[in-house]
């Protein structure tokens, strides 16, 4: 009997007791909807995730805080901080700065691997208004070299020193706030943008904000980067605001800064350890989104292991149905080892139908998966996933599909080689006069 003719007659066996095989198969195919579903989940998250980090600059950027402040800022990515906008309060405001001496910055620049490394201003930022209102709010502010760090932006462009004079770029988070209903409203509007003066406020510390105007030049688009909330700012606001909040500071007291740059990827893990021996360390674009994957990947965990557990039972549901088989149908294989077949093909036809099991379980998990998922993205994008359009919360990956596919078959041939092997042993006599 040739291969495709023990398929098509394991197929037809299979669904003699229709009931007790759909039973089986709806064991296979609740585990395999929970892992396909899940895996697909996970392929979204981690498609949305690579196109921000692939968006703003890739691997080779970093930025570099002291090692004692390290701690602190990956537990404030890690924190769950959003970018929501809050009105400004003036017990609240401000950031404590990093500092890095100008002997440490030469020491790193020095390093094997590191292609540019410069400083840029920590700014202890208090408030941010619109131009002609009166409300203020909490606003962290930070600059990027040009050419090094990009976002994506759902209006406008990218901040610039061409214009020679201060440029912001907003999220769409402050749109509300402002009173403004679209992104592109935003664009040209002034913005000014409040620091304390540090050697005032020990003189009159209820009178030691100033501030510096700057124009919304883009909207960044919702992603995974924005919830840090740090709104993006060029090199002259910057300067800008650092003199205000440094004004009649003495210059040895000035290191208000940290570094930012690109450097090899290959070497990157050498670089940290030089760095750490200077008493210095640095986040990437990855280091900034990997809580959020890690978040995502411990959930979807979990799932898989439910859906483990739920294969599990089918795998004893498949040794079950096919033990009753060989029983129903003693005599048959009986019969069949008289006309001639072996041990080998008496098998293979039952691990056929374990397999087959397998498979229908499968392609229906896959079939009711797809479905599901995709209504859940259309119904995403209506509600909770609005703010980020092109975030797929679903994504069928093809090949996943098919090697967990193979899998549940794999593991349903397995379950199915006890019965195969009963069936193959079977004395054809003894089994002929079975009643």
């Amino acid at each position: 009997m040739k291969l495709f003719d023990l398929i098509k007659t394991a197929n037809h066996n299979l669904f003699r007791s229709k009931t007790r095989t759909l039973l089986t198969i709806l064991a296979v195919f609740i585990g395999s909807f929970t892992i396909i579903l899940s895996n697909a989940i996970n392929s979204g998250v981690n498609d949305f995730i690579d196109k921000q980090v692939a968006t703003i600059g890739g691997d080779s950027f970093i930025e570099v805080f002291p090692s004692a402040m390290y701690d602190q800022v990956a537990g404030m990515m890690g924190g769950g901080n959003t970018s929501k906008v809050k009105e400004y309060n003036e017990n609240t405001g401000g950031f404590l700065g990093a500092n890095i001496s100008n002997e440490d910055l030469e020491k790193m620049r020095k390093v094997d691997g590191v292609e540019n490394l410069e400083i840029f201003h920590m700014l202890s930022t208090e408030y941010m208004r619109l131009e002609g209102s009166d409300k203020k709010y909490d606003v962290s502010v930070e600059y990027f070299p040009e050419g090094n760090f990009n976002v994506d932006l759902s209006a406008g462009r990218m901040t610039s020193n061409d214009s020679g004079e201060g440029e912001i770029i907003i999220n769409e988070d402050w749109l509300k706030p402002f009173g403004l209903d679209s992104a592109k409203d935003a664009l040209g509007k002034t913005v000014e943008v409040a620091v304390k003066q540090t050697a005032k406020c020990y003189v009159t510390p209820n009178n030691c904000i100033a501030s510096a105007k700057a124009k919304i030049v883009g909207v960044q688009a919702p992603g995974v980067l924005t919830m840090d909330g740090d709104l993006h700012i060029n090199q002259i606001l910057d300067n800008k605001l650092y003199s205000l909040s440094m004004e009649n500071v003495p210059e040895s007291s000035v290191q208000n800064y940290i570094a930012v740059g690109n450097v090899d990827p290959a070497k990157m893990d050498k670089i940290r350890e030089e760095f750490k021996k200077i008493g210095y360390d640095f986040i990437t674009v990855s280091d900034a989104v990997s809580m959020i994957r890690t978040f995502f990947d411990a959930i979807l965990v979990v799932f898989n292991i439910f859906g483990g557990i739920a294969l599990l039972a089918a795998a004893i549901g498949i040794i079950n149905t096919l033990f009753m088989s060989v029983q129903e149908r003693t005599r048959e294989i009986g019969l069949e080892k008289a006309l001639g077949m072996g041990k080998g093909k008496i098998f293979l036809e039952f691990s056929i139908e374990a397999i087959l099991l397998g498979f229908w379980g499968s392609a229906l998990g896959i079939l009711i998966s797809m479905i599901i998922g995709y209504s859940v993205n259309a119904v995403a994008h209506e509600t909770f996933l609005a703010d980020f359009p092109t975030f797929e919360l679903v994504i069928f990956n093809p090949l996943n599909m098919t090697i967990i596919t193979l899998i549940i078959m794999a593991i349903a041939f397995v379950a199915g080689t006890l019965p195969a092997r009963k069936a193959s042993k079977k004395d054809p006599i003894n089994a002929l006069r079975y009643e």
